[in-house]
């Protein structure tokens, strides 16, 4: 809570508190829609973490929930409740995982079948893959910037040699904590100063 008194000018926690349309809502979205992934558990794990806070109300977002066909080849009528889904929240948590150096082609699909939604809103990353994901958070930082997203400095790196079990029984190293805590931290102060601007 903090980070709010420096964002908002000094206000009070009790002051932010009573923000209009009460608490701030932030969706962590799952960036992979393969059989076999393991985003869902990385999802289940921060929003476990997050739950706990009571800062904001966190949900899943699993972009495989919308079938989103690839961009351009379609009339996109199909990218209407998707849409809705990103207006109805106020930031973002993203579970990214790292394929040859970048996010997965869904991910990238999903971030391009919206736009204005995505504006003066904020965004943590939590990646894994074999270096942590940190080639494909990289990328995925540069298109937040073009969607005027602010991608929070804090990021959560995740090893598939440590942290999973056979490279799919995600079972994280406890020194994660701090980490997935403070990148939330960020998010949620970052979404309060951001929804003034919409």
């Amino acid at each position: 809570m903090r980070f709010f008194s420096k964002l908002f000018g000094g206000s009070s926690e009790k002051e932010i508190e009573k923000m209009p349309n009460g608490k701030l809502k932030i969706g962590i979205i799952l960036g992979s829609t393969w059989q076999g992934r393991v985003s869902p558990q990385v999802g289940k794990w921060v929003k476990g973490i997050a739950d706990k806070r009571g800062d904001a109300d966190y949900e899943i977002v699993d972009i495989a929930d919308y079938n989103l066909p690839f961009l351009g080849i379609t009339d996109g009528s199909e990218a209407g409740p998707w849409n809705e889904k990103l207006a109805s929240l106020d930031g973002f948590v993203f579970i990214v995982q790292e394929y040859n150096h970048s996010i997965t082609g869904a991910l990238k699909n999903a971030l391009d079948f919206a736009r204005e939604n995505w504006y003066n809103k904020a965004a943590g990353i939590v990646s894994y893959g074999s270096t942590g994901g940190a080639r494909a958070a990289e990328h995925l930082r540069g298109i937040c910037a073009e969607l005027k997203i602010a991608d929070v400095r804090t990021h959560p790196t995740l090893s598939l040699f440590t942290d999973f079990r056979k490279m799919s029984e995600f079972k994280p190293a406890e020194h994660h904590l701090n980490n997935v805590n403070a990148m939330l931290e960020e998010v949620v102060a970052w979404s309060g100063a951001l929804k003034t601007l919409r």
